[in-house]
C-alpha cells in the first residue's frame, strides 16, 4: 500500500512539474487546482457506484441460497413421506393379487364371448373361404381368413397370458383351428399363381393384381403388428411372421428369371441363327414387359415400392445371369459376334433398355455391365483365334479357286473399264468386309484390331500368291501352248494387284481412324509391287520369246540383204500391247516403257555381239540408213503405243551408233565417237571397240588413239535418268570370230 502511495505521489510531481514549467503557468495554478478536483470527485464516485453495486450482488446471492436451502429441507421430508406411504402399500398390492387374477380371467372370458360366434361358425368360415378362393375371389376369401387368425390368436394370446405353461390346452387351440393354416396356404398359392402370370394378368384384369397387393400389405401390417407384441409378452401366433411381401418379391423374381430363360426355343442343331433368335427374342419380351410394367403394373403397387425401378433391376439382373450362362458355352466365332453386339450395343440402345418410353424412368448408364470385362475380354481373344484360323482357310481356298481360273481356255472376264480382272479380290475384300462390319458393331478398339489383323493375313496371302504366279509362269514355259490364256490370266493377275492397293485403302479409309501407315502396309504396297512388276517381266519375256529369232538376224548378212525382222517383231509387239492395253495404270506404262527400252537394248546388243563386219563404205552406208530407218518404226510404234509421249531418246542411240557407221572419212571418226558418248555417258570402252569393229576400217593405232582420248576426257554419267549401255555386255572374241574377222579383211 506505501508503494502504491509513493508511485501516485510521484506521478503527482510529474505532472505537476509538466503543468508548472513556465512562469505564466503559475497564474492558472488555481484554475488547475479546481479541474484536478474534478475529475477526483467523478474517479471516486464511479469507485462508490461500482462497490454500491457489487454488494447488492453479493447480497441477492446469499438470500437465493438460503431459500434454496429451505427447498431441500422441505423435499427431503416429502421423499421421507413418500418413503413411509411405500412400505405401507406393499401389503395391500399383494391382496389385491386375486383381483388382478379376475381380472385376467374377466379378459379371457369377454374374447372368448367375442370370438364365440366364430368359434363355433369355425368349419362353416372354413368352407365358405375355400369356395371363396376357388372362386377367385381373394379378397372376400382373405377378410374371412382374418376373421379367423383373429380369432385363434386371441385366444391363444390370452390362454398364453394365463398360463403360458400350459401347453395342452394351446394345442387344443391349435387343432381346433388346424384348417385356417391350410387355407392360409392355399391362399398364398393362388396369389403366387397370380404373380406368376403378372404380366398377363395385369393386362387383362390389372383388379386382380391390386387385390393380391392389398392382401399382401394387410399381412404385412398384421405381421408388424404380432411382432411388436412378441417384443411385449413374448407370444407369437403360428404362421407368424408370413412374411408374404418378401416372398412376393421373390417370386416376381423367379417370374422374370423364368421368362428370361424360357425365350430359347431352338438350338444350334435345328438353326444356325439360333442365338440371333434368342437375343432377339429377349430383346422384345424384355422391352415390352417393362413398358407394361412403366404403364400398367406400377399402378397397382403402392408408390413406395418403386415398382419400376425394382422390376428394371429384376429385368437386367436375369438378362445379365442368362448372358453369362450363353458366354460360358462353347460358342462359334459368328455367335461371340452377335452376343457381343448384343450385350455392347444394342442392349443399352433405343431398341431396348435406353428405348424413349423407358428413358425417362432409369439411366442406363447406370447400369452395371451385363459381362465382366474378364469375360468380354475372352470371348474377344476367342473370336481374333478363330477368325485367324477361318480367313486363313479362306484366302487359301479363294487361292485356289483363282488357281483353277487360271487354267481355262476362255478369257477373264474383263470390268467396266475394260481391264481384265478375276473374282479374287472381291472374294476377298468381301470376307474383310463382312467381318470388319461385324466388328464394328461391337466397338472401335475391335474393329482396329481386326482390321490390323486383316492386313497382317493379307501380306501373308500375297506372298503366296506371289509365289503362286511364278509356279504359273513357270508351269507355262514347260508347255507354252498351255494355257491357252496365259497372257490375259496374267495381265488379270497384275490387274489385281492394283485392285487389291484401291480395296486396301477403301478399307483403311472406312475402318481406321489412324491415317498412320504401318508396317503391315509398307510389306503389302511392297509384294503387290513385286507381284505386278514380275507379272509385267514375265509378260515381255514371253513376248521377246516369241521375238528371239527375229532378234538374232539383226545385224547380220541376211539382215543387210533386206530382211523383215524389224517389221515382224513391230508387228508382234504391236499385236500383243493390244492385249496389254487391258492392263491398268500405272503398270500398263511402266509396261510399255520397259518392253520400248528392251527392243533398242536388245538392238543395241546385236551391234555389241558383232555378228558382222561392214566390209565396205557402202555396206556402212546401207547399214547405217538401214538402222535409222529402223530406229524411226521403233519411233513410230511406241509413240503409238505410249500415246504420243516422248521415246527418241532411247531410239536417237541407234540412229548415233548408225551415225558412226556412216561417217565414210575414218579420221573424222573421233569427233564421231565423242559425238556418241557425250549424249550417252554410260558407253563403255568395250562398246567402242565393238563398233569400231563391225565398221571394219578403223585400224588398230587409231582404235587405240580414240580409246586413249575418250579415257582422258570420258564424261560422268551419274544420274542419267535412263541408262541403256549400262547393262549391255560385250562378248569375248572368240578364235573363230578373229579368223572370220581377219577373212573378211584379206577379201577385202
Amino acid at each position: 500500500m506505501e508503494e502504491t502511495n509513493r508511485e501516485a505521489v510521484a506521478t503527482a510531481v510529474q505532472r505537476v512539474a509538466g503543468m508548472l514549467q513556465r512562469s505564466d503557468q503559475l497564474d492558472k495554478v488555481e484554475q488547475y487546482r479546481r479541474r484536478e478536483a474534478r475529475k477526483k470527485a467523478s474517479v471516486e464516485a464511479r469507485l462508490k457506484a461500482a462497490i454500491q453495486s457489487q454488494l447488492d450482488g453479493v447480497r441477492t446471492g446469499l438470500t437465493q441460497l438460503h431459500n434454496a436451502l429451505v427447498d431441500v429441507k422441505e423435499i427431503q421430508g416429502s421423499l421421507a413421506d413418500v418413503s413411509n406411504d411405500w412400505r405401507q402399500s406393499i401389503n395391500t398390492i399383494e391382496n389385491l393379487k386375486d383381483v388382478k387374477d379376475a381380472v385376467v380371467q374377466h379378459s379371457q372370458l369377454a374374447s372368448a364371448v367375442e370370438n364365440l360366434k366364430n368359434i363355433f361358425s369355425v368349419p362353416e368360415i372354413v368352407m365358405e373361404t375355400k369356395q371363396l378362393i376357388e372362386q377367385a375371389d381373394l379378397l372376400q376369401a382373405h377378410r374371412k381368413l382374418m376373421d379367423l387368425e383373429s380369432s385363434r390368436d386371441d385366444l391363444m394370446y390370452e390362454q398364453y397370458r394365463m398360463d403360458s405353461r400350459n401347453t395342452s390346452d394351446m394345442s387344443l387351440i391349435r387343432i381346433y383351428f388346424e384348417d385356417v393354416q391350410s387355407l392360409s396356404d392355399e391362399l398364398a398359392k393362388q396369389l403366387w399363381m397370380v404373380l406368376q402370370r403378372s404380366m398377363g394378368t395385369v393386362r387383362r384384369d390389372p383388379t386382380m393384381l391390386v387385390s393380391v397387393v392389398r392382401i399382401i400389405e394387410r399381412e404385412e401390417k398384421i405381421d408388424r403388428r404380432m411382432l411388436d407384441r412378441n417384443k411385449q409378452t413374448t407370444f407369437i401366433p403360428p404362421g407368424r411372421p408370413k412374411q408374404w411381401k418378401e416372398k412376393m418379391f421373390q417370386m416376381l423374381e423367379r417370374t422374370v428369371s423364368t421368362r428370361i430363360e424360357g425365350t430359347q426355343s431352338e438350338t444350334r442343331e435345328s438353326d444356325k441363327m439360333w442365338l440371333v433368335r434368342l437375343l432377339e427374342l429377349t430383346r422384345k419380351y424384355v422391352l415390352d414387359d417393362l413398358i407394361v410394367v412403366k404403364n400398367l403394373m406400377a399402378q397397382c403397387f403402392p408408390p413406395h415400392y418403386n415398382t419400376f425401378h425394382r422390376f428394371f433391376c429384376l429385368y437386367h439382373q436375369a438378362v445379365s445371369a442368362r448372358v453369362q450362362e450363353l458366354a460360358s458355352e462353347d460358342l462359334e466365332a459368328n455367335e461371340i459376334v452377335s452376343l457381343l453386339t448384343w450385350v455392347l450395343n444394342t442392349y443399352k440402345s433405343e431398341d431396348m433398355m435406353g428405348h424413349p418410353d423407358l428413358r425417362s424412368e432409369c439411366d442406363v448408364n447406370h447400369l452395371e455391365p451385363l459381362l465382366p470385362q474378364d469375360v468380354v475380354d475372352e470371348l474377344l481373344s476367342k473370336y481374333v483365334q478363330t477368325f485367324t484360323s477361318n480367313i486363313t482357310g479362306w484366302l487359301r481356298k479363294a487361292l485356289e479357286t483363282d488357281k483353277k481360273d487360271w487354267q481355262k481356255d476362255t478369257e477373264p472376264e474383263a470390268d467396266q473399264d475394260g481391264y481384265y480382272q478375276t473374282t479374287l479380290p472381291a472374294i476377298v475384300f468381301q470376307m474383310f468386309e463382312q467381318n470388319l462390319q461385324v466388328a464394328a458393331q461391337i466397338n472401335a478398339e475391335f474393329k482396329e484390331q481386326v482390321l490390323k489383323l486383316c492386313l497382317k493375313q493379307m501380306n501373308s496371302f500375297l506372298i503366296r500368291y506371289k509365289e503362286e504366279a511364278i509356279a504359273y509362269k513357270e508351269d507355262h514355259l514347260r508347255d507354252r501352248q498351255l494355257p491357252q490364256c496365259y497372257v490375259q490370266y496374267m495381265i488379270a493377275i497384275i490387274n489385281n494387284c492394283q485392285t487389291f492397293k484401291e480395296s486396301i485403302n477403301s478399307l483403311k479409309r472406312k475402318y481406321s481412324q489412324s491415317a498412320e501407315p504401318t508396317a503391315s502396309d509398307a510389306n503389302i504396297e511392297k509384294t503387290l509391287n513385286e507381284v505386278a512388276k514380275e507379272g509385267c517381266q514375265f509378260l515381255l519375256d514371253e513376248v521377246f520369246l516369241d521375238l528371239e529369232l527375229h532378234l538374232n538376224e539383226l545385224l547380220t548378212r541376211k539382215w543387210l540383204l533386206g530382211s523383215h525382222a524389224v517389221d515382224t517383231i513391230c508387228v508382234t509387239v504391236e499385236d500383243y500391247f493390244n492385249d496389254f492395253n487391258k492392263i491398268k495404270k500405272p503398270f500398263n506404262l511402266e509396261m510399255t516403257s520397259e518392253a520400248h527400252r528392251r527392243v533398242v537394248v536388245e538392238y543395241i546388243k546385236a551391234v555389241m555381239q558383232k555378228r558382222m563386219a561392214f566390209k565396205n563404205a557402202e555396206e556402212r552406208r546401207e547399214g547405217a540408213d538401214r538402222m535409222i530407218k529402223e530406229a524411226e518404226q521403233f519411233k513410230f510404234l511406241f509413240k503409238k503405243l505410249t500415246a504420243g509421249e516422248d521415246t527418241d531418246r532411247l531410239c536417237d542411240s541407234i540412229a548415233a551408233i548408225a551415225e558412226v557407221f556412216k561417217l565414210t572419212d575414218p579420221t573424222l571418226l573421233y569427233l564421231e565417237v565423242s559425238t556418241l558418248v557425250s549424249k550417252y555417258p554410260d558407253i563403255r570402252e568395250e562398246h567402242i571397240l565393238a563398233l569400231l569393229a563391225v565398221r571394219g576400217d578403223a585400224t588398230r593405232d587409231m582404235r587405240q588413239t580414240i580409246i586413249e582420248t575418250l579415257s582422258q576426257n570420258k564424261p560422268s554419267y551419274m544420274g542419267i535418268m535412263q541408262p541403256i549401255f549400262k547393262d549391255i555386255t560385250v562378248p569375248t572374241m572368240t578364235m573363230t570370230t578373229m579368223t572370220s574377222m581377219a577373212t573378211a579383211k584379206l577379201l577385202k
